[in-house]
């Protein structure tokens, strides 16, 4: 089922991946700047590729800000073994960089584009979620649930308003790499829509989480085969631009299998691992007809009714009759 992807991370990038049963991804500041060895012109030359736009969908993939199981595994990888990081939230320093990216995305335009907002069920993503593409602040009195409550989290933030947003939904399928870290086990369902109360979480089937396994650890193998389903899966959506706020594990290890037709460089810029609170801007291609979407800009022409015969199919009409040129 291949598809295709364009990235940013406060910077325009794209990438394209070529399969037969998977997505397809490719960096683009332009049209031009897409180089693939399987795509070639007329000169044998590596070349841009073109898709129809009612095949695309753009995600704009965002790692969670830094958590507190961050900071310390940044010096000790065996903390990311401690229950005291369970369901780990933002820092204050995760809080800063989330503000920023929140600036960021009003001043580009981008919260203007954006259909919908995704988000892992772990406290610290719902966190940079709600806290990058949520409402301003939350006002007592607004007949309106908020996004997020004040503390959510011991956060010590306040509350966030859902007045004039998106949809936040969150999905099980692009969680963290699952097992054996308790950083990467969440919270019962009932325990977050409290404290998340505009956040949708029908999508989640089990209130306890049955995926994370103490003993046992998904190989990237499986994470990146969940990636692609979690992709596959966005083409049951009807929206077209996807905010997705996940983590650093199921990014690499999913969108590490693309770009391997691609220039080293792309494959890189593909496949390198996020900062925390980084954000790349993709365009998601389906080139096996999954999606059902037609297009709301193609025009069908020849309104009214009249001749049209293009100059060249003519000339072949006529070569192919065995008529000359005077």
């Amino acid at each position: 089922m291949p598809i295709s992807l364009v990235a940013s991370n406060f910077n325009p990038f794209s990438a394209i991946f070529r399969s037969k049963t998977r997505p397809y991804l490719i960096p683009s500041l332009t049209a031009t700047t897409i180089r693939c060895s399987s795509l070639t012109n007329m000169d044998g030359a590596a070349g841009p590729n073109l898709f129809p736009l009612h095949r695309c969908k753009t995600l704009h993939l965002v790692r969670h800000a830094q958590g507190i199981h961050n900071v310390e595994g940044e010096n000790n990888y065996q903390a990311y073994l401690s229950p005291d990081f369970f369901d780990a939230q933002l820092t204050p320093l995760g809080w800063e960089q989330v503000d920023n990216l929140r600036k960021h995305v009003r001043a580009s335009g981008l919260a203007k584009r954006i259909d919908l907002v995704i988000t892992s069920p772990l406290l610290r993503t719902m966190q940079t979620a709600v806290g990058v593409f949520g409402g301003d602040g939350y006002v007592d009195g607004v007949d309106v649930a908020p996004l997020m409550v004040a503390n959510a989290g011991n956060s010590n933030h306040s509350a966030i308003s859902s007045l004039n947003c998106l949809p936040f939904v969150a999905v099980e399928t692009c969680r963290e790499h699952l097992g054996v870290h308790p950083c990467d086990k969440r919270r019962s369902i009932s325990e977050y829509r409290p404290l998340f109360p505009a956040v949708d979480f029908s999508l989640i089937e089990s209130d306890e989480d049955i995926l994370w396994k103490a003993d046992i650890r998904e190989t990237t193998e499986e994470v990146a085969a969940r990636g692609r389903k979690f992709l596959n899966w966005l083409w049951t959506r009807k929206e077209k631009e996807i905010a997705i706020v996940t983590h650093s594990g199921f990014l690499f290890h999913t969108l590490k299998t693309f770009g391997n037709d691609c220039h080293p460089l792309v494959k890189e810029e593909i496949s390198k691992h996020f900062a925390n609170c980084e954000l790349r801007s993709m365009v998601m291609v389906d080139t096996s007809m999954i999606g059902l979407d037609s297009s709301t800009t193609n025009f069908p022409g020849k309104i009214p009714q009249g001749p049209d015969l293009p100059s060249d199919v003519a000339h072949e009409k006529h070569s192919e009759k065995g008529g000359g040129t005077n």
